[in-house]
C-alpha cells in the first residue's frame, strides 16, 4: 500500500476543502480529456466507502492546485474532525481489472491546555503514524 498524501488539517481543510500538493494528483483517479474533476472511493478504517471529488483548476495553469472537494464536508463532520488532525490517502495495488482501490486514515489530535500533545488513531483504526 502506498503513501499518497498525509496531511496536518488546518482551518480551510475543515471548513471548505482540503488542498493536496499537486505532485501526488498523478496517485489519483486520472483526469480524462480537457476534465477539471474526477469523483472517486475511498474506504476508511471501519469499511466504509466514501465518494470524493479531485477538482482542479480548469485553465491549463502549470500549478494545478488539486483539491477535494465533493463528499469532504460529509466526512469531516461525521468524523468530527478538527484543526490539527491528521489523515493520510493510500494507494492499494491494482486489482485484476485494473482499478486501484484507494484508502484513508484518521488521527485525532490530542491536545492539552490548547497545545497538540499527540495524535490518537480514529476508533476502529490500527495504529499508524502520520507525520
Amino acid at each position: 500500500m502506498a503513501t499518497i498524501v498525509k496531511k496536518r488539517l488546518r482551518k480551510t481543510d475543515i471548513e471548505k476543502r482540503m488542498t493536496i500538493p499537486s505532485k501526488s494528483l498523478n496517485c489519483f483517479p486520472a483526469l480524462s480529456g480537457g476534465e477539471h474533476m474526477v469523483d472517486f472511493d475511498v474506504r476508511d478504517e471501519c469499511g466504509r466507502v466514501w465518494k470524493f471529488r479531485i477538482y482542479t483548476r480548469k485553465s491549463s495553469n502549470k500549478y494545478r492546485k488539486p483539491v477535494l472537494t465533493k463528499g469532504w464536508r460529509e466526512f469531516v463532520c461525521r468524523k468530527e474532525l478538527s484543526i490539527d488532525d491528521k489523515v493520510a490517502f493510500y494507494m492499494d495495488k491494482q486489482q485484476a481489472d485494473g482499478s486501484v482501490e484507494y484508502r484513508v486514515t484518521v488521527q485525532k489530535a490530542v491536545k492539552v491546555f490548547g497545545a497538540v500533545f499527540a495524535h490518537k488513531p480514529f476508533p476502529g483504526e490500527a495504529s499508524n503514524d502520520i507525520v
